[in-house]
């Protein structure tokens, strides 16, 4: 199993007009391609203009094929214009991540 393990930062005081154009404009399309995420998070301490999000992926063949079709989705590049527009994202942070051998039975197993 591969983990992408995405960390954003929006603009103090965006963090909220910027998930709801997800929600309205990016959700459904991503989830369509994608899946459901292993988790979608806010920050309660730190920086509470930061947001976690993390998808699985049965390897990165699995990844690759599931982002294309994502990125050539009409809904998703409406999506990634509006958001784009608003300007509310100051950095994105990707990590690709595999769990440990001891981690629980379903992160090990495949996407």
């Amino acid at each position: 199993m591969l983990l992408d393990h995405r960390t954003y930062v929006c603009r103090p005081g965006t963090l909220k007009k910027h998930l709801e154009i997800y929600e309205k404009h990016g959700w459904a399309a991503q989830t369509r391609h994608l899946g459901m995420p292993v988790a979608y998070l806010t920050t309660e301490t730190g920086n509470v203009n930061t947001y976690v999000h993390i998808w699985a992926y049965a390897d990165a063949a699995d990844r690759a094929a599931k982002r294309a079709a994502m990125q050539a989705d009409p809904d998703w590049i409406n999506y990634l214009r509006l958001s784009a527009e608003a300007g509310y994202l100051v950095s994105q942070e990707n990590r690709l991540m595999t769990p440990v051998a001891f981690a629980p039975a379903p992160l090990r197993q495949g996407a």
